[in-house]
Protein backbone atom coordinates (compact mmCIF):
# COMPACT_ATOMS: atom_id res chain seq x y z
CA UNK A 1 0.00 0.00 0.00
CA UNK A 2 1.14 3.25 -0.98
CA UNK A 3 1.97 5.64 2.13
CA UNK A 4 1.66 9.22 1.35
CA UNK A 5 1.58 12.58 3.84
CA UNK A 6 -0.87 15.48 2.95
CA UNK A 7 0.02 19.01 4.49
CA UNK A 8 -3.34 21.22 3.92
CA UNK A 9 -5.73 18.22 3.07
CA UNK A 10 -8.53 19.60 4.84
CA UNK A 11 -8.19 22.85 2.09
CA UNK A 12 -10.14 23.23 -0.96
CA UNK A 13 -7.65 21.27 -2.85
CA UNK A 14 -6.52 19.46 -0.42
CA UNK A 15 -10.09 17.67 -0.06
CA UNK A 16 -10.30 16.98 -3.82
CA UNK A 17 -6.94 15.31 -3.47
CA UNK A 18 -7.81 13.17 -1.15
CA UNK A 19 -10.90 12.16 -2.32
CA UNK A 20 -9.63 11.41 -5.85
CA UNK A 21 -6.48 9.42 -3.93
CA UNK A 22 -9.09 7.22 -1.83
CA UNK A 23 -10.66 6.10 -4.77
CA UNK A 24 -8.10 3.79 -5.38
CA UNK A 25 -7.76 1.05 -2.81
CA UNK A 26 -4.09 1.16 -2.75
CA UNK A 27 -3.61 4.29 -0.74
CA UNK A 28 -2.94 5.10 3.04
CA UNK A 29 -3.35 8.84 3.56
CA UNK A 30 -1.86 10.61 6.60
CA UNK A 31 -3.31 14.23 6.32
CA UNK A 32 -2.37 17.06 7.97
CA UNK A 33 -4.28 20.75 8.74
CA UNK A 34 -4.90 23.43 11.46
CA UNK A 35 -9.03 21.83 11.74
CA UNK A 36 -11.16 19.46 9.41
CA UNK A 37 -14.11 19.77 8.53
CA UNK A 38 -16.63 18.00 10.95
CA UNK A 39 -17.25 14.17 10.21
CA UNK A 40 -15.23 14.38 7.10
CA UNK A 41 -13.38 10.88 6.16
CA UNK A 42 -13.52 10.21 9.90
CA UNK A 43 -15.30 7.06 9.70
CA UNK A 44 -12.59 6.14 6.92
CA UNK A 45 -9.95 2.93 7.90
CA UNK A 46 -7.27 4.25 5.15
CA UNK A 47 -6.62 7.51 6.78
CA UNK A 48 -4.78 8.76 9.56
CA UNK A 49 -6.09 12.94 10.24
CA UNK A 50 -3.36 14.80 12.92
CA UNK A 51 -4.59 18.60 13.57
CA UNK A 52 -2.12 21.07 14.07
CA UNK A 53 0.62 23.74 12.29
CA UNK A 54 3.55 22.15 10.47
CA UNK A 55 5.63 24.28 13.30
CA UNK A 56 5.01 21.77 15.83
CA UNK A 57 7.78 18.68 15.94
CA UNK A 58 5.57 16.68 17.81
CA UNK A 59 2.53 16.77 14.78
CA UNK A 60 5.77 16.29 12.47
CA UNK A 61 6.94 12.80 14.56
CA UNK A 62 3.76 11.41 14.35
CA UNK A 63 3.09 12.30 10.45
CA UNK A 64 6.37 10.42 9.90
CA UNK A 65 6.63 7.84 12.30
CA UNK A 66 6.12 5.46 9.58
CA UNK A 67 8.29 6.30 6.56
CA UNK A 68 5.88 8.12 3.69
CA UNK A 69 6.14 7.07 -0.35
CA UNK A 70 5.01 10.44 -1.04
CA UNK A 71 4.57 13.73 0.67
CA UNK A 72 1.88 15.97 -0.85
CA UNK A 73 2.92 19.72 0.04
CA UNK A 74 -0.22 21.82 -0.03
CA UNK A 75 -0.40 23.83 3.11
CA UNK A 76 0.35 27.61 2.77
CA UNK A 77 -0.23 31.20 3.58
CA UNK A 78 -1.78 32.40 0.59
CA UNK A 79 -0.97 35.92 -1.29
CA UNK A 80 -3.12 38.59 0.38
CA UNK A 81 -2.54 37.07 4.13
CA UNK A 82 1.10 36.52 3.17
CA UNK A 83 1.22 40.39 2.12
CA UNK A 84 0.17 41.88 4.78
CA UNK A 85 1.70 39.62 7.40
CA UNK A 86 5.77 38.47 5.89
CA UNK A 87 6.66 37.43 8.96
CA UNK A 88 4.39 34.45 9.17
CA UNK A 89 4.60 33.79 5.43
CA UNK A 90 8.42 33.38 5.82
CA UNK A 91 7.21 31.06 9.14
CA UNK A 92 5.06 28.74 6.94
CA UNK A 93 5.63 29.09 3.33
CA UNK A 94 9.57 29.45 3.92
CA UNK A 95 10.86 27.54 7.20
CA UNK A 96 8.10 25.32 8.05
CA UNK A 97 8.32 24.01 4.32
CA UNK A 98 11.83 23.82 4.12
CA UNK A 99 12.05 21.69 7.33
CA UNK A 100 9.16 19.36 5.95
CA UNK A 101 11.36 18.34 3.13
CA UNK A 102 13.93 17.87 5.16
CA UNK A 103 12.42 15.72 7.28
CA UNK A 104 11.16 13.84 4.17
CA UNK A 105 14.85 13.61 2.97
CA UNK A 106 15.93 11.91 6.29
CA UNK A 107 14.13 9.18 5.83
CA UNK A 108 16.68 7.95 3.53
CA UNK A 109 13.92 6.37 0.82
CA UNK A 110 13.61 9.31 -1.64
CA UNK A 111 10.40 9.78 -1.35
CA UNK A 112 8.34 11.33 -4.38
CA UNK A 113 7.53 15.23 -2.86
CA UNK A 114 4.38 16.63 -5.19
CA UNK A 115 4.72 20.59 -4.28
CA UNK A 116 2.24 23.12 -5.14
CA UNK A 117 3.72 25.89 -5.84
CA UNK A 118 2.54 28.91 -7.62
CA UNK A 119 2.43 31.27 -10.63
CA UNK A 120 3.10 34.38 -8.37
CA UNK A 121 6.55 32.98 -9.43
CA UNK A 122 6.72 34.78 -12.45
CA UNK A 123 5.91 38.17 -11.42
CA UNK A 124 3.23 40.88 -12.13
CA UNK A 125 3.40 42.38 -14.92
CA UNK A 126 4.14 39.38 -16.76
CA UNK A 127 5.96 39.64 -19.95
CA UNK A 128 3.69 39.41 -23.43
CA UNK A 129 4.12 35.51 -23.08
CA UNK A 130 5.16 33.12 -20.58
CA UNK A 131 6.66 29.80 -21.52
CA UNK A 132 9.16 27.17 -19.84
CA UNK A 133 12.43 30.08 -20.14
CA UNK A 134 10.19 32.69 -18.54
CA UNK A 135 11.94 34.32 -15.67
CA UNK A 136 11.33 33.91 -12.14
CA UNK A 137 10.60 37.33 -11.06
CA UNK A 138 8.07 37.58 -7.87
CA UNK A 139 6.45 40.33 -7.04
CA UNK A 140 4.80 39.12 -3.87
CA UNK A 141 6.54 37.79 -0.60
CA UNK A 142 4.07 34.84 -1.33
CA UNK A 143 5.95 34.11 -4.61
CA UNK A 144 8.88 35.22 -3.61
CA UNK A 145 8.59 32.39 -0.91
CA UNK A 146 7.53 29.66 -2.89
CA UNK A 147 10.36 30.52 -5.24
CA UNK A 148 12.90 29.48 -2.72
CA UNK A 149 11.27 26.77 -1.87
CA UNK A 150 10.71 25.11 -5.30
CA UNK A 151 14.75 25.90 -5.40
CA UNK A 152 15.53 24.09 -2.42
CA UNK A 153 13.87 21.21 -3.62
CA UNK A 154 15.08 20.65 -6.86
CA UNK A 155 18.59 20.50 -4.36
CA UNK A 156 17.34 17.90 -2.37
CA UNK A 157 16.71 16.04 -5.82
CA UNK A 158 19.83 16.51 -7.16
CA UNK A 159 20.93 15.07 -4.71
CA UNK A 160 18.94 12.05 -4.60
CA UNK A 161 17.49 12.59 -1.43
CA UNK A 162 14.18 13.46 -2.63
CA UNK A 163 12.37 12.85 -5.91
CA UNK A 164 10.52 15.95 -6.37
CA UNK A 165 7.75 17.20 -8.78
CA UNK A 166 6.93 21.31 -8.16
CA UNK A 167 3.23 22.21 -10.06
CA UNK A 168 2.84 25.85 -10.24
CA UNK A 169 -1.19 26.29 -9.92
CA UNK A 170 -2.85 28.74 -12.27
CA UNK A 171 -6.53 30.24 -10.59
CA UNK A 172 -8.62 26.73 -8.92
CA UNK A 173 -12.30 27.28 -9.38
CA UNK A 174 -14.83 27.39 -7.45
CA UNK A 175 -13.17 27.92 -4.30
CA UNK A 176 -15.95 28.44 -1.45
CA UNK A 177 -17.61 31.42 -0.86
CA UNK A 178 -15.82 32.52 1.98
CA UNK A 179 -12.83 35.30 3.46
CA UNK A 180 -10.19 32.90 2.19
CA UNK A 181 -7.02 35.61 1.86
CA UNK A 182 -6.84 35.68 -1.36
CA UNK A 183 -6.80 38.23 -3.50
CA UNK A 184 -8.27 36.26 -6.28
CA UNK A 185 -11.03 35.26 -4.51
CA UNK A 186 -13.81 37.04 -7.11
CA UNK A 187 -12.94 34.43 -10.08
CA UNK A 188 -14.65 31.63 -7.25
CA UNK A 189 -17.21 34.42 -6.12
CA UNK A 190 -18.59 35.01 -9.80
CA UNK A 191 -19.33 31.34 -9.78
CA UNK A 192 -21.87 31.14 -6.36
CA UNK A 193 -23.31 34.45 -7.02
CA UNK A 194 -24.54 33.92 -10.31
CA UNK A 195 -25.70 30.34 -9.70
CA UNK A 196 -27.75 31.56 -6.76
CA UNK A 197 -29.34 34.69 -8.84
CA UNK A 198 -27.22 37.15 -6.50
CA UNK A 199 -25.36 40.15 -8.16
CA UNK A 200 -22.40 40.29 -8.63
CA UNK A 201 -19.70 43.01 -9.33
CA UNK A 202 -16.57 42.59 -11.01
CA UNK A 203 -13.64 44.02 -10.38
CA UNK A 204 -11.94 43.29 -13.00
CA UNK A 205 -12.36 44.64 -16.77
CA UNK A 206 -14.61 42.52 -19.48
CA UNK A 207 -11.10 42.37 -21.19
CA UNK A 208 -9.19 40.75 -18.20
CA UNK A 209 -7.63 37.62 -18.93
CA UNK A 210 -6.77 34.75 -16.44
CA UNK A 211 -5.32 31.31 -16.28
CA UNK A 212 -7.86 28.97 -14.93
CA UNK A 213 -8.67 25.24 -13.78
CA UNK A 214 -11.28 23.58 -12.00
CA UNK A 215 -10.36 22.03 -8.98
CA UNK A 216 -11.34 18.78 -10.01
CA UNK A 217 -8.95 18.92 -13.01
CA UNK A 218 -6.18 19.99 -10.01
CA UNK A 219 -6.32 16.98 -8.54
CA UNK A 220 -6.33 15.04 -11.40
CA UNK A 221 -2.61 16.93 -12.16
CA UNK A 222 -1.36 16.43 -8.31
CA UNK A 223 -1.98 12.40 -8.70
CA UNK A 224 -0.67 12.19 -11.88
CA UNK A 225 2.30 13.94 -10.53
CA UNK A 226 3.25 11.40 -7.53
CA UNK A 227 3.00 8.72 -10.25
CA UNK A 228 4.93 10.09 -13.29
CA UNK A 229 8.32 9.04 -14.48
CA UNK A 230 10.65 11.52 -13.22
CA UNK A 231 12.81 11.43 -16.70
CA UNK A 232 9.54 12.96 -18.19
CA UNK A 233 10.33 16.75 -15.60
CA UNK A 234 12.45 19.23 -16.57
CA UNK A 235 16.23 19.36 -14.68
CA UNK A 236 14.34 22.24 -12.51
CA UNK A 237 11.91 19.82 -11.34
CA UNK A 238 9.22 22.45 -11.99
CA UNK A 239 6.63 23.10 -14.60
CA UNK A 240 4.15 25.70 -14.65
CA UNK A 241 0.64 23.49 -14.86
CA UNK A 242 -1.54 24.05 -18.50
CA UNK A 243 -4.46 26.31 -17.98
CA UNK A 244 -7.30 27.75 -20.05
CA UNK A 245 -6.70 31.39 -20.91
CA UNK A 246 -10.09 32.82 -20.61
CA UNK A 247 -11.38 36.96 -20.21
CA UNK A 248 -13.45 37.47 -17.54
CA UNK A 249 -16.09 38.40 -20.30
CA UNK A 250 -15.81 34.79 -21.87
CA UNK A 251 -16.31 33.37 -18.19
CA UNK A 252 -19.25 35.07 -17.20
CA UNK A 253 -20.96 35.05 -20.54
CA UNK A 254 -20.58 30.92 -20.16
CA UNK A 255 -21.61 30.90 -16.44
CA UNK A 256 -24.92 33.23 -17.56
CA UNK A 257 -25.40 30.69 -20.60
CA UNK A 258 -25.10 27.09 -18.17
CA UNK A 259 -27.55 29.07 -15.18
CA UNK A 260 -29.79 30.68 -17.64
CA UNK A 261 -29.69 33.75 -14.82
CA UNK A 262 -29.86 37.17 -16.33
CA UNK A 263 -27.29 39.35 -17.07
CA UNK A 264 -28.78 41.99 -15.07
CA UNK A 265 -27.24 40.81 -12.53
CA UNK A 266 -23.96 41.43 -13.54
CA UNK A 267 -22.44 44.41 -13.49
CA UNK A 268 -18.35 46.19 -13.39
CA UNK A 269 -16.09 48.30 -11.04
CA UNK A 270 -12.27 47.21 -12.49
CA UNK A 271 -9.82 47.89 -9.41
CA UNK A 272 -6.51 48.81 -11.85
CA UNK A 273 -3.92 47.24 -9.15
CA UNK A 274 -6.46 44.17 -9.02
CA UNK A 275 -6.46 43.74 -12.54
CA UNK A 276 -2.77 44.58 -13.05
CA UNK A 277 -2.03 41.56 -10.65
CA UNK A 278 -4.94 38.97 -11.58
CA UNK A 279 -6.35 39.98 -14.90
CA UNK A 280 -3.60 40.91 -17.01
CA UNK A 281 -1.97 36.97 -17.92
CA UNK A 282 -0.52 36.89 -21.45
CA UNK A 283 -0.91 33.82 -23.62
CA UNK A 284 0.69 30.59 -21.82
CA UNK A 285 3.03 27.57 -23.76
CA UNK A 286 3.56 24.79 -21.17
CA UNK A 287 5.31 22.03 -23.26
CA UNK A 288 7.03 20.69 -20.44
CA UNK A 289 4.22 20.46 -17.85
CA UNK A 290 2.28 18.92 -21.42
CA UNK A 291 5.43 16.30 -21.88
CA UNK A 292 5.14 15.17 -18.40
CA UNK A 293 1.38 14.23 -18.59
CA UNK A 294 -0.29 17.66 -16.82
CA UNK A 295 -3.17 18.88 -18.11
CA UNK A 296 -5.88 21.42 -18.36
CA UNK A 297 -10.16 21.54 -18.57
CA UNK A 298 -9.84 21.14 -22.64
CA UNK A 299 -12.56 23.94 -22.74
CA UNK A 300 -14.21 26.84 -21.17
CA UNK A 301 -17.40 24.96 -21.32
CA UNK A 302 -16.20 21.97 -19.52
CA UNK A 303 -14.32 24.38 -16.84
CA UNK A 304 -17.72 26.35 -16.31
CA UNK A 305 -19.33 23.27 -15.79
CA UNK A 306 -17.11 21.69 -13.21
CA UNK A 307 -17.23 25.03 -11.28
CA UNK A 308 -20.96 25.22 -10.86
CA UNK A 309 -21.15 21.67 -9.93
CA UNK A 310 -19.57 22.96 -6.73
CA UNK A 311 -22.26 25.70 -6.32
CA UNK A 312 -24.66 22.56 -5.75
CA UNK A 313 -22.45 21.05 -2.43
Amino acid sequence: MKRAIITGAGGFVGRHLCERLLADTDWHLVLIDHQFADNWLSQHNRVTKLTGGLQDPALLHDAFSKPCDFLFHLAAVPGGAAEQNPALSKQVNLDATLALFERAAAQDNCPRIVFTSTIAVLGAPMPAQVDDTSPIVPAMTYGAHKAMAELALMDLSRRGLVDSVTVRLPGIIARPLAPNGLKSAFLSNVFHLLSQQQAFVSPVSESATMWLMSVQQCAANLAWGALLKSDKMPVSRAVTLPALRVSMKGLTDEILTQTGVSASLLSWQPEPELEAGFGAQPPLFTPAAEKAGFRHDGSIEELVRKGLSLTQR
